[in-house]
């Protein structure tokens, strides 16, 4: 396999920047990286490794002579030029939500489910960052015993929103703290100090689309049609780092040591749970990392068959760009590039 050729659509975001990170940091075999963002972003310039690469402005031409092209630019822009890129002969790790769920499109956590990557026809999606960070703390209890139903809390960083909500929880944090009012822009309500049990717009149903993302993309990925979920998100004033707490009920009784070890033998994941001394995984300590950390690991008091565990991970890396970048690097083996 030569070495690939990349492109990366959102270079300037908080998730396109880490995918310049990652990959120097996991020496991806890459031969060349094309920078691309929106037309008021060309022109700057970005860090890569030692060196500093020039954005682009994307136009339907940019991704002649490209292999790989790693998307994180939103739904509108993948739907405009993914197709383009695959017509160009790339293929598309998209990390929008504008594909996940079409039926020819395989949707990858390499954890779980890399072989489906084999099926591609261009496009790869990555999944979203909470449904991630819990199917890979659950999929491996799943395989040794059946999970029926899960529900699921979570509580999810700022930075999933971009830039300008990071910037608008610590301008509120220190406007409050001077006693000055704050206004709210980039969501419904004040973030600093505060809980919002809104991620994204409300459904028909009650459910907000992220919520109902969880429960498409979980079934989706594990192959699991029939799992009964149900997830409340909410956004709380933290920078980085999506906190779960998963309510699993499974076909037989699992025992917490069981699990516990189920777990510290699974790929990606740190254990975090030791009472004694107050160890459980933490948003701040999971920052920078690539790991799902998981802890609180007991027996639900309210079924026979449940768990309840919490689980912890950096929304950027393993939420988004690693993950992404993680199916890249199963494609160069696979020789799907």
């Amino acid at each position: 396999m030569h070495d690939v050729r990349v492109a990366i659509l959102g270079a300037t975001g908080l998730v396109g920047q880490e995918f310049v990170k990652i990959l120097k940091e996991r020496n991806f075999p890459m031969s060349s990286l094309r920078l691309l963002a929106s037309g008021a972003s060309a022109g700057k310039r970005i860090l890569v490794g030692n060196d500093e690469g020039e954005v682009e402005e994307t136009t339907s031409e940019s991704f002649g002579g490209i292999d790989l092209a790693l998307f994180s630019a939103g739904a509108g822009a993948s739907r405009t030029f993914a197709p383009e890129a695959v017509k160009a002969g790339a293929v598309v790790v998209d990390n929008s939500s504008a594909f996940r769920m079409e039926e020819d499109v395989p949707l990858v956590v390499p954890e779980i489910n890399p072989e489906d990557a084999d099926h591609h026809h261009g496009i790869i999606a990555n999944p979203n960052c909470s449904t991630i960070q819990m199917v890979v703390a659950l999929y491996p209890l799943h395989r040794v015993n059946l999970i029926k139903r899960i529900v699921v809390d979570t509580y999810q960083a700022v930075s999933g929103s971009g830039k300008e909500a990071m910037e608008e929880l610590a301008n509120q944090a220190s406007a409050l703290m001077e006693g000055k009012m704050v206004t709210p822009h980039v969501y419904p309500h004040q973030i600093a100090f505060n809980v919002l049990p809104q991620v994204d717009v409300f459904l028909d149903n009650g459910y907000s689309k992220e919520e109902w993302k969880l429960v498409q993309e979980t079934r989706k990925i594990m192959h699991a049609d029939g799992l009964k979920i149900s997830a409340t998100c909410a956004r709380v004033p933290v920078h980085v780092g999506h906190s779960e707490a998963a309510h699993v009920e499974f076909t037989k009784p699992m025992d917490p040591g069981e699990a516990r070890g189920i777990l510290e033998n699974s790929r990606g994941i740190v254990v975090f749970d030791d009472l004694d001394i107050n160890l459980y995984p933490l948003a701040q300590s999971a920052e920078g990392r690539d790991e799902v950390f998981v802890g609180r690991i007991r027996s639900d008091a309210s079924h026979p068959n449940g768990l309840v565990m919490w689980i912890v991970s950096d929304n950027l890396r393993k939420g988004a760009a690693l993950n992404a970048v993680q199916i890249a690097e199963e494609l160069t083996k696979r020789n799907l590039i």
